[in-house]
C-alpha cells in the first residue's frame, strides 16, 4: 500500500507544479475507452477476483476436515496481493483527470480493497475459523 500512496503523492506533486503536459479533456478518444476500462478493472480486482478466488479455495478444501496453515497463508497472500492492485488504478484516474463518476468509483474500490483485505487480528481469526485452519 505504501508504494501506491507514494506514487500518488509524486503524481500529485508533478501535477501541482505543472510538470506533466496537459492531458486531453473528456471525451477524447482514448479517455472514452480508458476511464471505463480502469473503473471495471478496479471493480474486478477489488470485488470480482477475490470472491472468485475465495470460492475456488473453499471448493478445493471442501473435503478436508482441516486446512493446512501453509495452504491458507498462501491463499491469503494471493488474495491480498491481487486486491491491492486496485490502489494503483487510482493513479491513471487522477493523472488523466477521469470524469467524476469513474474517478470516484475507482477511488471507492481502492478504499474498499484496502479496508476489507487489511489483515486485522479480528479478520484473521474469523477466516481461520471459517476455513478450519489447523
Amino acid at each position: 500500500m505504501v508504494p501506491a500512496v507514494l506514487a500518488l503523492a509524486v503524481v500529485a506533486a508533478i501535477k501541482s507544479f505543472n510538470l506533466f503536459p496537459h492531458t486531453p479533456t473528456y471525451p477524447s478518444g482514448a479517455l472514452v475507452f480508458l476511464a471505463p476500462l480502469v473503473f471495471v478493472s478496479a471493480v474486478f480486482f477489488a470485488v470480482g477476483l477475490p470472491v472468485f478466488l475465495r470460492s475456488l479455495f473453499a471448493h478445493r478444501m471442501r473435503e478436508r476436515s482441516t486446512v493446512a496453515e501453509s495452504d491458507w497463508l498462501r491463499f491469503e497472500r494471493t488474495l491480498i496481493r491481487l486486491s491491492l492492485v486496485t490502489p494503483y488504478l487510482v493513479l491513471p484516474a487522477y493523472l488523466f483527470e477521469f470524469p467524476r463518476f469513474y474517478f470516484a468509483g475507482t477511488t471507492l474500490m481502492a478504499l474498499y480493497a484496502v479496508y476489507y483485505f487489511y489483515p486485522s487480528g479480528r479478520r484473521v481469526q474469523f477466516e481461520r475459523r471459517m476455513f478450519r485452519v489447523g
